[in-house]
Order: structure tokens, then C-alpha cells, then sequence
């Protein structure tokens, strides 16, 4: 399949993701907000990872425990954005420093109106446009009223919800949530980069 035919509209979708939508459309579906206190996790789990998420590939649950002592990049992410293409970056950066302890985390979100391809379609997508490896999760509200716990906690310890597609949170290995990062904040970016050496360097 061609992917013209995977995505269709695809370029059209960059130019509106831009400019942006005049509001942020109702998310496809929300993680229940008790999930977390309805599940046994590690004692030695950080508070701020114990959440679990369906894996976007098979839609199987993945507890975010299975990252303790990771530094983490949690990024909410979408098919039809001018930032699409920062996928290419974020998958660079995950190969680049991911033997050294650094995992890219992936939140498709259709909050901004333009993420309205199915699990499968996004996971087809991402992985034959850009050749994401690094982990996925079904598609997640992460901002206003329905967001979800691990989005709040997020927007709570950094001040800031994401704005947009492509935001960014850095969390170190320890579980305490570093910084945030806007979505013109590329992969690659000199801040970014250095961020996460230094906490690729730092002890737990």
C-alpha cells in the first residue's frame, strides 16, 4: 500500500497543522482517571510511572514500571501535523542513546483535531514512513478535563499542558519529571540534547 493510500490527504494535513484548528476536538477515548490505584505495581516504581497504557502496535497493556531507572522523552504525537516529521528525530535520538538508558515514549492524541486515524492505521503509518521503533500507546487524551492521570502529573510538576502535537517532557531515571519542551522543540535541538546527557550521566 502506498502511502498516498495509507493516509490520504496527508500533505494538505501538514499546512492546517501550521495554522491550527480553531478548537481542540473531543479525544477518541480516555484511560479511566482510578487506573492506576486499581493496579499492583512495584515498590521500587517511581509514583510518576506507575500508569498503564496499551501498547499501539497490538493493544496490549504495558506498564510504564518496565522503564524504571530510563530516562524518559514522553511525547503526545500525531499523523496529520506540520510537526509530523519529528518522528524521524525522536527515532534518532531513541537509537542514538537508548543503550545508554534513554527511551522515547510516543502518545498519539487526537486533542488538537488531528490525529483521527485508527491504532492500527497510526502504527502502520509511523513505522513504514519513519521507521519508529521506539514504544507506541493507543491513542490518549492529554490535556483538559479528560486528560489522563499521567498527562495531569506531567502538566502539574512543569506547569504547562501541552500546547500542541509533538510537546515534550523530560523524566529522569529516578522518576522526577525534569523539564518540559514546546513543540518547536526539535529532536535534535542543542537544549534538548544536552538535558538528556545529563541525565543520561547522572546516578539514580
Amino acid at each position: 500500500m502506498t502511502r498516498a493510500r495509507r493516509l490520504p490527504g496527508f500533505l494538505a494535513a501538514l499546512a492546517f497543522c501550521a495554522a491550527g484548528p480553531s478548537h481542540a476536538a473531543t479525544p477518541a477515548a480516555t484511560a479511566a482517571p482510578d487506573a492506576a490505584a486499581t493496579t499492583a505495581y512495584p515498590a521500587a516504581c517511581p509514583a510518576t510511572l506507575r500508569y498503564t497504557f496499551d501498547r499501539l502496535q497490538d493493544e496490549k497493556p504495558q506498564s510504564l514500571c518496565q522503564y524504571s531507572g530510563k530516562v524518559l522523552l514522553v511525547v503526545n504525537t500525531a499523523s496529520f501535523c506540520g510537526f509530523t516529521p519529528q518522528y524521524k528525530g525522536l527515532e534518532a535520538l531513541h537509537a542514538k542513546y537508548k543503550d545508554r538508558g534513554l527511551v522515547v515514549l510516543g502518545f498519539p492524541s487526537n486533542d488538537f483535531a488531528q490525529e483521527s486515524a485508527s491504532n492500527k492505521e497510526i502504527a502502520d503509518f509511523c513505522e513504514n514512513t519513519f521507521g519508529v521503533q521506539f514504544p507506541m500507546f493507543t491513542k490518549t487524551a492529554v490535556r483538559g478535563a479528560d486528560a489522563h492521570p499521567f498527562f495531569r502529573q506531567l502538566a502539574q510538576a512543569t506547569g504547562t499542558a501541552p500546547k500542541w502535537n509533538f510537546y515534550k517532557y523530560l523524566v529522569g531515571r529516578d522518576g522526577r519529571i525534569v523539564e518540559s519542551y514546546s513543540s518547536m522543540t526539535s529532536p535534535d535541538s542543542r537544549d534538548l540534547v544536552r538535558d538528556v546527557e545529563k541525565l543520561l550521566a547522572a546516578k539514580n
